[in-house]
């Protein structure tokens, strides 16, 4: 079959990374519904802005609906769908602490809907945004999806967990093919404010500063939303086994020190830093082995980390209406 003549759901699909995959299948050729709820996590105006071209284009329907409700799934069942992908979650690793059965309710309810739905529609690709949060406090680095002892320590990475197991579940009861990818921390223009780069490039631009939590050599695998997009789109299509999980990270870590200076950097301003405790829920360090990515799925990705950071600012600028 066609790109063009595939048609995709994509939850989550005003966000940051579900729109620019929303993007890129349009580009491709592919029919797009999208599902998302414009949850107040943060301003509605930014998702609006995220997928502002999708909604130009013919082959885009946006649904503005909740992926627990009934409601949702009757509108739904009219069309038929080649492929899920499910983006939509409460996202973040320090609300989900203080949340955590708002989290448990809209991202394991919300996944076990979206897979009774796959299974009454006979939708056969069903593919997962799961998170580099799942391993926690694992020390064996870089984490490999082989290595099956996950040691989540946040409620958000075990409601990840959870949507891992119930699609295996899925996949041996009903015949369902799923993908799980575990994202590692994504950069790039429409990035959700709450997350590091886009909070700490804003308060540069304002002259404020920046909480740094512990000594600031905390590690994270930053992968740029281009690259993390073309992992999901050929999860999309991957047909080499009926469940399999993959880490769609960058296979390289960044201290948190030199993140900032990658922002001073691409900013041009000299950062002024607020030093704080650490923070419960936190890992050390995020580190992803995409052997396994690579080999199945072609996923190569290919941006450098100051390359994503410099078009995150582009963008952040522009956003901010700061002479470019």
């Amino acid at each position: 079959m066609s790109a063009s003549s595939k048609h995709i759901l994509v939850t989550g699909g005003a966000g940051f990374i579900g729109s620019h995959l929303c993007d890129e299948l349009l580009d491709k050729g592919y029919r797009v519904t999208a599902i998302d709820n414009f949850d107040n996590f943060y301003p509605r105006s930014f998702k609006e802005d995220n997928i502002s071209e999708a909604l130009k284009h013919s082959n885009f329907r946006l649904i503005e609906g909740d992926i627990r409700d009934e409601s949702v799934y009757a509108e739904l069942r009219s069309e038929t769908f080649e492929a899920i992908v499910h983006l939509a979650a409460k996202a973040g690793v320090r609300p989900s602490i203080i949340d955590p059965i708002g989290y448990q309710d809209v991202n394991v309810n919300g996944t076990m809907k979206l897979l009774e739905f796959a299974k009454e529609q006979g939708i056969k690709q069903f593919v997962f945004a799961s998170s580099s949060s799942v391993y926690g406090v694992n020390e064996n680095v870089p984490w490999s999806e082989s290595d099956h002892v996950l040691l989540p320590i946040s409620p958000y990475a075990g409601t990840k967990v959870t949507g891992e197991l119930m699609g295996h579940v899925y996949s041996k009861l009903h015949g369902i093919r799923f993908v799980a990818l575990r994202f590692f921390t994504v950069i790039g223009p429409r990035q959700r404010p709450d997350l590091a780069i886009h909070k700490f490039s804003q308060l540069m631009l304002e002259g404020k500063s920046i909480p740094v939590f512990g000594n600031g050599e905390t590690r994270r695998d930053y992968t740029y939303v281009k690259d993390t997009v073309q992992g999901i789109i050929s999860a999309i299509n991957y047909k080499n086994a009926d469940y399999a999980i993959f880490n769609l990270g960058n296979n390289q870590t960044i201290s948190l020190s030199e993140m900032i200076n990658a922002i001073a950097k691409a900013l041009d301003i000299e950062p002024k830093i607020e030093k704080l405790a650490e923070q419960p829920g936190d890992v050390p360090q995020t580190w992803a082995d995409i052997s396994e990515a690579s080999a199945e799925l072609n996923y190569l990705p290919a941006t450098p980390f100051q390359t994503g950071v410099e078009k995150f600012t582009f963008w952040l600028k522009k956003k901010n209406r700061i002479e470019v």
